[in-house]
This record gives structure tokens, sequence and C-alpha cells, in this order.
């Protein structure tokens, strides 16, 4: 599965109002640096961003119902 969203980029400059141009890493590099402000997220600095040694709980398993089969 992949992320919808990748990296945090700086905008270099609003194009219009629909676009803006942001100044991508090396490994972005080949790719256009022009998109729609349609898919420009605020970035907000997380926890795990202030105190990276910091170990993230593990997302528990999902629970998951399982139906007995009648007759059997």
């Amino acid at each position: 599965m992949r992320d919808s969203f990748v990296g945090t980029f700086t905008i270099i400059k609003l194009i219009g109002k629909n676009e803006v141009e942001v100044k991508l890493t090396e490994e972005f590099s080949r790719k256009h640096p022009v998109f729609p402000v349609s898919l420009v997220k605020p970035y907000f600095q997380t926890e795990v961003d202030e105190f990276p040694s910091r170990k993230k709980n593990p997302t528990p398993p999902e629970i998951v119902e399982v139906e007995t089969p009648l007759g059997l």
C-alpha cells in the first residue's frame, strides 16, 4: 500500500490561485515541482519528530468476529 502523501517540502511560490511550486528533495528530483493546491496539506510537527528515539506504540491488531456455520 502506498502513502497518498509523501515528504515535507518547502513551498517556493504560489502560481496563480490553484498551483504551488515546491522545492523537491534529491529523491524526487525527476518529478515536476508544480502541484495543484488541492494536493498540498499543512505540516504539523509531531511528538515523534521532536523525540525521534522514542519508540512508537505498535498499532493493535484488528479484532474480527468469525461466525460459526450452522449445521456442523
